[in-house]
């Protein structure tokens, strides 16, 4: 370890683990040390000790399911001179206990400058839950959304002041967007000739897939070089409670309707690398989703990143993102407005360009450096107030 102060330590969970937190908070460590050059460390959390083989930059490890783990931690963390500052991420579901209520034994403990990004936030919470938001809100210096849905929530429903809550969106890797041409990418892929629609990432029954696959009839109908593709394997947390049972479904109804031909699954998970060039040969790119509830999508932000057009159901991230003609919104389980949307973007290509464009030039203010920097300017906000309180409280 190092002996110099690091602005912000980060607790989280983090690859090799897959889930998609993990992966925010890998590419935001990074944003932070490119803005800053200094280290970021993390606190990563586990099932149980060394259940991963983590990077140099894991100091520590929180044990999800170990309630004294996360006392533990904050002692640990308040002890060490180096830290000036503690960023929290959270989700219901990466947290031990009912509803992931131990994470409140960890932020009660701390003794730290502390900012809490909420990656979900529920209009409608059990009380439990709501207890859980409130007491992180309650101890943090500073609350971090990513959506300005998320600040109206927090005042609304859980009485968080809107001082307290920070937009900053989730961010995005500076992608090469032009290193190889759409179709040269696609030929790589076996895709030469064809439009391709694309989904990806962990899947769950959340995520809306079978929405899709209802449409493609509609679609190939019209357009038969039409291919879509599903990118990535099923949500580890699902896979333990059901198996591959949701995939099994979806690769059912493909074969009922006949779209084996159209359809291709990619069963892994995939690195930054793959990913990147699967979306580099993506025309139309969907998400989807079921639920209105989701202030927060990692992969809308890389789609719309790449310039991709875009078709959602209006979550509340894809609303705000896809505003302004970024993207093209369609109802929920409605497998007919989404092939009526894929068929006149197919045939009307310079209205799906300019779409495109549109997207591409948002994405270019939120890739991670910028994000880093953010984050270090709220970190020494938050460190300047507490030292303007210390005076005052002094001076009294």
């Amino acid at each position: 370890m190092m002996s110099k102060k690091v602005p912000i330590a980060l607790v989280s969970t983090y690859p090799p683990r897959e889930c998609g937190i993990a992966t925010y908070t890998a590419h935001l460590r990074e944003g932070i040390r490119q803005a800053t050059a200094s280290t970021v460390p993390i606190a990563a959390i586990s099932h149980y000790p060394n259940e991963y083989q983590y990077p140099s930059e894991v100091w520590w490890e929180l044990l999800q399911d170990e309630r004294s783990s996360y006392q533990q931690l904050a002692t640990t963390l308040t002890q060490d001179e180096r830290i000036q500052a503690v960023g929290l991420q959270h989700e219901f579901g990466i947290y031990g206990g009912r509803d992931g209520e131990y994470v409140l034994d960890f932020v009660e403990k701390l003794r730290k400058p502390l900012i809490v990004t909420l990656h979900t936030v529920l209009s409608q919470p059990s009380a439990n839950q709501r207890r859980i938001i409130l007491g992180l809100c309650q101890h943090a210096d500073a609350v971090v959304v990513m959506a300005r849905k998320g600040v109206e929530l927090l005042e609304k429903v859980y009485g968080v002041p809107d001082d307290k809550v920070k937009v900053i969106p989730h961010g995005l890797p500076s992608l090469d967007y032009d290193r190889q041409t759409r179709e040269d990418v696609k030929a790589t892929l076996g895709l030469q000739g064809n439009v391709v629609l694309c989904t990806f990432g962990l899947i769950s029954r959340g995520k809306g897939i079978e929405t899709v696959i209802e449409a493609l009839p509609q679609i190939v109908e019209r357009h038969p070089q039409v291919r879509y593709l599903v990118l990535g394997k099923t949500h580890p947390e699902v896979a333990r409670q059901e198996g591959e049972a949701y995939r099994m479904e979806l690769q059912e109804r493909v074969r009922q309707l006949g779209l084996n031909a159209y359809v291709r699954f990619v069963d892994r998970y995939l690195d930054e690398e793959e990913l990147v060039r699967y979306l580099l040969a993506t025309d139309i790119y969907v998400t989807p989703y079921l639920a209105k509830e989701q202030i927060t999508s990692g992969t809308l932000t890389y789609a719309m990143g790449l310039g991709k057009v875009v078709i959602s159901t209006p979550y509340w991230h894809a609303e705000e993102l896809l505003d302004e003609g970024r993207g093209v919104l369609v109802p929920f389980r409605d497998e007919k407005a989404l092939a009526d949307a894929v068929n006149a973007l197919i045939e009307r290509p310079q209205w799906a360009k300019e779409i495109g464009s549109r997207a591409r030039k948002l994405g270019k203010s939120m890739e991670w450096p910028r994000v880093g920097e953010r984050y270090i300017e709220l970190a020494g906000a938050i460190q300047a107030k507490r030292r303007d309180v210390g005076v005052e409280a002094r001076a009294r």
